[in-house]
């Protein structure tokens, strides 16, 4: 139907949900890391060899771009060897494939940067809008997000991946009278993992943010969790490796495992309960913005996302949202004639 609702209000002063551009975000996390003492190499990491006995080393294989001898493009292939390596390269992980971490499941999420008309821009200034129904995506949502100067329009799908063009039309289409005008300034596609791989650690190896599958249904957020899974687990290694001295074995990573899903487990299996329950049909869509309308869904919402934890300790007020849950899929899932979609201001 198009019905719009507005959500934020129980966010307190301090509070806010952060847009990054990653081009920004990176490089920032890169400079970092070199000013407190990390060695930066611009290349591609290209594979590695296992060692064949305990206490050998892991011997990495890359490109590197910056050797003045070597092609710019193709970059001078060397190699370097390590104690363990920490696999942060992304859902397509090489680091993954080598250690036979196994596969899963992903989806794919598709959105253009747009440079949109200032009086437009205004509008974005502090908002972020997510949009559900079957036109702009079957299974998961899609979006129109700030990126200072410019806005991000995209979709993403698990089950349709090649309707994705038809589904980012479906947002264009919805969106039009906020975006017309636009001009698409880049085009970017991902892969979104589903849920974690089957193995994360193998020996002296682990897999973490997309690698090893750390992005929550429902919101679909990796950053946060790809940070706080590689500071943790790096923490683990510092402390177990007493500060360098003692070579650390696959005990001690999955130490860290064990403190991970501890903390967030709960959290991926919530949010993935949610969206079987509401991102199925537009009934279920219907309900969901519907119930975003009740300033404790929003509570719960916005505590949960804030802090990555699952919130909710008002039994009163989980017994009553659980009713009304019920009552609104009831409603609309026996509702013979939806409402006509509505214009967007």
């Amino acid at each position: 139907t198009n019905k719009e609702v507005q959500i934020g209000q129980t966010l307190k002063d301090d509070e806010y949900i952060g847009m990054v551009r990653r081009e920004v975000l990176d490089d920032f996390l890169r400079q970092r890391a070199k000013k407190n003492g990390a060695t930066l190499i611009n290349g591609l990491f290209m594979g590695m060899t296992l060692p064949e006995k305990k206490g050998d080393s892991y011997v990495l294989t890359y490109n590197d771009y910056e050797d003045e001898q070597g092609n710019a493009r193709k970059g001078v292939k060397k190699s370097l060897e390590v104690d363990v390596v920490i696999g942060a390269d992304g859902a397509n992980s090489r680091v993954a494939k080598d250690i036979e971490a196994g596969d899963y499941e992903y989806a794919i999420a598709f959105q253009e940067r747009m440079k949109i008309p200032e009086q437009k821009m205004d509008y974005y200034k502090d908002r972020a809008e997510m949009y559900v129904g079957e036109d702009v995506s079957p299974d998961f949502y899609a979006w129109v997000f700030p990126k200072c100067d410019h806005v991000a329009v995209g979709t993403g799908t698990v089950v349709d991946k090649k309707g994705i063009q038809r589904y980012q039309q479906g947002i264009r289409d919805r969106a039009a009278t906020r975006i017309d005008g636009g001009e698409i300034i880049r085009v970017e596609a991902h892969p979104i993992p589903e849920h974690p791989r089957p193995w994360r650690v193998k020996d002296r190896a682990i897999l973490v943010g997309d690698a090893a599958g750390y992005v929550t249904k429902c919101s679909g957020e990796g950053i946060y969790f790809a940070a706080k899974s590689g500071r943790m687990c790096a923490e683990t290694i510092v402390k177990n490796s007493k500060q360098g001295v003692r070579m650390i074995d696959e005990a001690d990573l999955m130490e860290h495992l064990r403190e991970w899903d501890g903390k967030y487990g709960p959290t991926y299996l919530v949010l993935d309960l949610l969206q079987k329950v509401f991102y199925t049909s537009d009934a279920a869509r219907e309900s969901f913005v519907e119930l975003c309308e009740e300033e404790y869904v929003q509570k719960v919402t916005f505590d949960s996302y804030l802090y990555k934890t699952v919130q909710g300790n008002d039994p009163m007020g989980d017994l009553k949202l659980g009713w009304k849950t019920l009552s609104s899929l009831y409603k609309f899932n026996n509702q013979k004639t939806p409402d006509p979609m509505r214009t967007l201001a």
